[in-house]
């Protein structure tokens, strides 16, 4: 991992899903081929979601059918309102179908949320795939029970990048955010933690959105989350030693 630039002692985490716990790109796959099968549209690649994902449900089935000509860029028209809406319920119920089942974790991504569980660190997670997906999913894979909450796309009235989410989780938590680390994937995760006042470590093997992970400014990188742990570890005992 690069070097953690922390300067104040960190006393909770927010921890992002896709990308960041779990790659879900076989599960968008699934989901969104069978949605537009549904619609007689054209399949998407896994590496055309690997761009689009990352800012919710909505914006990742209309990157999906703008992909295909004969699919509108934007919805403005009534029509095209009706085939957002049409898309949105065949991708939910095919979504709802196959949730975890072509997903796998990252290596390390159970081990170090165990590591900073016993670091005594409260957790969170902060997604911005829809609460109904998250918590099956984390459920699923044997991750729910570390997180004392567990907040998606829908809980609050914007979604990341905005500072709303990650704010009113640390309210939740009852931690300042000055004090929280925003563990994610992209610059979505950074930009959003920037605003809101949050320490940021970005994992390295995400989507986002196609662009190197090391040119987002963040305060460290890591291969695994253990190895957050690990540095949080150490700038815990270095915090110690400094008080002795």
């Amino acid at each position: 991992m690069s070097a953690l630039k922390v300067t104040q002692p960190i006393e909770a985490c927010l921890i992002d899903l896709d990308g960041t716990l779990v790659d879900t790109l076989g599960d968008f796959e699934a989901a969104l081929n069978q949605m537009l099968a549904a619609l007689g549209r054209a399949p998407v690649t896994r590496a055309q979601i690997a761009l689009m994902v990352g800012k919710g449900s909505e914006h990742l089935i209309k990157s999906a059918l703008a992909l295909d000509q004969r699919a509108p860029a934007a919805i403005e028209t009534q029509a095209d309102a009706a085939l957002q809406a049409a898309a949105w319920q065949h991708y939910q119920d095919a979504y709802l179908r196959i949730n975890g089942l072509h997903s796998r974790l990252y290596p390390g991504a159970a081990e170090g949320l165990q590591a900073l569980a016993d670091l005594g660190l409260p957790l969170a997670c902060l997604t911005n795939k829809p609460l109904g997906f998250a918590r099956p999913l984390l459920t699923s894979k044997g991750l729910v029970g570390f997180f004392s909450h567990v907040f998606g796309g829908d809980s609050f009235v914007r979604k990341k990048p905005d500072p709303l989410p990650l704010i009113e989780t640390c309210r939740a938590l009852g931690t300042a955010p000055a004090r929280t680390l925003m563990i994610g994937d992209s610059s979505n995760d950074a930009f959003a933690a920037r605003a809101a006042g949050c320490p940021v470590v970005l994992m390295t093997y995400g989507y986002n959105h196609g662009e190197p992970v090391q040119g987002v400014d963040a305060d460290g990188l890591a291969d695994a989350l253990t190895e957050v742990a690990a540095a949080l570890a150490a700038h815990r005992h270095n915090g110690l030693q400094k008080e002795r």
